[in-house]
């Protein structure tokens, strides 16, 4: 006769009649069947199994089979029974989740969420688990709330279908964002409480805000704008500055936000006196000329924190990396001073054991570590690790580059330097097109990499065609040509210009082709010299709209030159970064001689562009331009050659190249020997974007003109502009706009507003 038992029943039944007694007697199992699955497979029931057929099945083994299958997360319930030899394995399968929706969502993409669910295993085709539904909820709340929808509610609703599935609806009711009506600052009377608002990050709504979303409150925010306004009044003095306490209300209908900030100003304190005291390694007389707190002024918090950084980095120049500056206040609360004494203790100077280079799986170590300046085996030298990051980073092969300097395990004198790269990206096969305001339509097409087999070498093979310039070219390039850093490279060229397109220039063509060989030969860290040798061939076509001057020209000495272009130059690279500069200046003296059959000739330029940080973000730019140029033993300078202004590049807000003399007949700008352009403009990055470097704003202001031969160079025939700019490295290649309203335009000027370039040029 068959009997059924549970497993579990048989043992509180032995246990209470027997104590001590087995539960059962074991027995060896000769078949297993498992009963009320549907979409689970018996063989993955089988294998969560710890007894096989032909094992002895015990309490213990029948215990942890139970356990095991509940572990799964598959089942609702799971028992064992036995019918003679055989172990029946009964389940009840936990419903699959069939379908999940949101209803009724708008701040956020629904494919996101879903993709957010999928990842703590809640979404189509997995097994139903309230307990995950309830976190999602939760979680889907905690987002409104971090958006500012304080009034948002998720109702969830689970719904039972067929085949032991079930439907699971997200109903979003998101109310509208609660804004910040007002923000209070009580206790404030040193400054005005409209000053020391215009400080926060978060505001009341006004015209921007709808883009840059700083009028829905955010704790993380708020907690910015605190330290900015303690940092305000600690660097003017008010070292006893407290912010008491901070009160965020909402309203009923969770519509609008009250901030109130409580403060104590205190009093202002000037510096008495500042001493150094401690292991001063270094002459008292060097480290009192790093010291910016001056007696008699306000007390900064800025400036003695800058004091403290500025020892610390000299001492780290001379192997001191862990060096200790603190600044020790003394204060006298009835005469209103403080006294500082800074404190400085060196540590143990230390020396840099390895250099490590991660990350990079295409180029090539040594690439990487001809840049550095820091040696393995040498002191530690905090100006030439940062000098080391800068090099590399100015390679241009990597999207970012980082510096960490651990300690040696075991050790108090010694660490390593690890540079972390993150390659992008150097070579690029492109088939395209480009837009620019100057050239039209410029179809290109070219074959470039800058970091050959991670050699740090260069070749690029391209061509470009837009309505001014038709160029085929081969270059070449070897950064290390030798050992100690000389450069060399090749170029090969074909080159079509025709003005015809463009109504502000005059009408010629020119058809030019050569190569040559160039060496670039560092004499300083940021210094080097180039050298470059060209033959070139032009020839030169002109029209019935030429002007006269350029086919009396041609006349007399012919419409083809061929001849030898030497070049030499000096220039010298402060930037911190090639791509993205924040400060450092860029100093360029350039030298052109041209010796032909027929025409001798010179041209010079000199270029002087420097970045000044202001804070974190901002950045400050003025550049200068100077190009002069002119003909050799009593000939001219060929007009091909001549200097013309307007544009992006220039003086934004006048069509390209129609700066300078005009001629007469045509009114055509027919370019010259002398050109000037300055520049200043105040950088920032797009409002919203973080830490995305690849948009950059700009409020720019333009000077610039060329002057004819014989005329003479004044400052009043300069033209001015000024507007808005910005600069977009995009996957495609650079983009430039400029919105310009010119400031002086005369009779004769052809401006251009909105200027832009769109494409990469080759």
């Amino acid at each position: 006769m068959n009997r059924f038992l549970p497993v579990f029943l048989i043992g509180l039944v032995t246990a209470l009649v027997a104590p001590g007694a087995a539960a059962f007697d074991p027995f060896v199992v000769r078949d297993i069947r498992v009963e009320g699955i549907q979409r689970t497979e018996a063989g993955t029931v089988f294998s969560y199994l710890p007894v096989k057929v032909g094992d002895t099945l015990t309490e213990d083994k029948a215990g942890q089979a139970i356990k095991s299958l509940f572990g799964t997360g598959f089942f609702k319930d799971v028992r064992l029974e036995v019918e003679g030899n055989v172990l029946v394995v009964l389940v009840e399968e936990r419903p699959a989740i069939s379908s999940l929706d949101f209803v009724g969502v708008k701040a956020f993409d629904k494919d996101q969420l879903r993709k957010g669910l999928r990842e703590v295993g809640l979404s189509e085709s997995r097994i139903f688990d309230r307990s995950l539904v309830e976190r999602a909820e939760q979680e889907l709340k905690r987002q409104y709330l971090s958006q500012g929808y304080y009034a948002a509610q998720v109702t969830t609703t689970v719904t039972p279908l067929e085949r032991n599935r079930v439907g699971i609806t997200f109903a979003v009711n998101e109310g509208d964002i609660a804004k910040i009506r007002q923000i209070n600052i009580v206790g404030a009377n040193a400054f005005k409480e409209k000053d020391l608002l215009a400080l926060f990050t978060l505001r009341t709504p006004g015209w921007l805000t709808w883009y840059t979303k700083n009028d829905q409150y955010s704790k993380q925010k708020l907690s910015g704008d605190l330290e900015t306004l303690r940092s305000w009044y600690l660097d003017r003095g008010f070292i006893e500055f407290n912010i008491d306490s901070t009160q965020v209300a909402i309203s009923n209908d969770k519509q609008d936000i009250y901030i109130t900030i409580n403060i104590t100003e205190g009093d202002q304190y000037t510096v008495s006196a500042v001493k150094l005291a401690g292991e001063l390694l270094l002459s008292e007389e060097e480290l009192l000329k790093l010291v910016t707190v001056r007696p008699g002024s306000l007390f900064s918090r800025e400036q003695v924190t800058a004091t403290t950084k500025a020892i610390s980095d000299r001492l780290s120049n001379d192997g001191y990396a862990f060096a200790n500056v603190n600044a020790a206040p003394e204060i006298d609360k009835e005469k209103k001073q403080v006294a500082f004494t800074v404190f400085v203790d060196p540590g143990r100077r230390v020396y840099v054991r390895r250099i490590q280079v991660q990350g990079n799986t295409r180029t090539r170590d040594e690439v990487i570590r001809r840049e550095m300046r820091q040696m393995e085996a040498a002191w530690y030298d905090g100006e030439k690790i940062n000098k080391s990051r800068s090099r590399v980073d100015k390679l241009g092969y990597f999207d970012e580059v980082t510096v960490e300097t651990p300690v040696v395990p075991g050790t108090t004198d010694q660490v390593d330097l690890n540079v972390n790269v993150k390659e992008k990206p150097t070579g690029n096969l492109m088939l395209g097109a480009g837009l620019s305001s100057s050239e039209g339509v410029v179809l290109s097409g070219s074959v470039n990499q800058q970091n050959l087999f991670g050699s740090g070498k260069h070749v690029g093979v391209g061509f470009n065609t837009s309505k001014i310039n038709k160029l085929y070219s081969f270059s070449y390039t070897d950064p290390y040509y030798t050992i100690d850093g000389i450069s060399r490279g090749f170029d090969v060229y074909m080159k079509d210009t025709d003005t015809e397109e463009i109504t502000s220039l005059a009408t010629y063509a020119t058809k030019s082709y050569g190569g040559g060989v160039r060496y670039g030969f560092p004499i300083g860290e940021d210094d080097s010299i180039n050298l470059g040798l060209a033959i070139d061939s032009t020839k030169i076509k002109a029209t019935s709209y030429t002007p006269v001057r350029y086919t009396q020209f041609l006349d007399k000495y012919g419409d083809k030159f061929s001849g030898v272009i030497a070049t030499l130059g000096w220039s010298k690279d402060t930037l911190d970064s090639r791509i993205y500069p924040m400060k450092g200046y860029i100093a360029r003296i350039g030298g052109e001689l041209g010796a032909g059959s027929s025409l001798k000739y010179y041209r010079t330029n000199f270029q002087y562009q420097r970045y000044f940080p202001v804070g974190k973000e901002y950045t400050f730019l003025l550049n200068g331009e100077l190009g002069i140029a002119d003909g050799i033993g009593g000939r001219p300078l060929p007009f091909y050659k001549y200097y013309y202004a307007g544009g992006v590049g220039s003086v934004r807000g006048f069509k390209a190249g129609s700066l300078g003399p005009i001629d007469a007949a045509t009114e055509d700008r027919i370019g010259g020997d002398r050109r000037a352009v300055m520049n200043a403009e105040f950088l920032f990055p797009m409002p919203g974007s973080g830490l995305d470097k690849s948009l950059r704003l700009g409020a720019f202001a333009d000077a610039g003109w060329v002057w004819g031969v014989d005329e003479k160079m004044k400052v009043g025939d300069m033209r001015y502009s000024a507007g808005l700019s910005l600069a977009w490295t995009s996957p495609l290649g650079p983009l430039k706009f400029s919105l310009a309203q010119p400031l002086n335009k005369k009779d004769g000027d052809k401006t251009q507003r909105l200027q832009f370039q769109m494409g990469t040029l080759f």
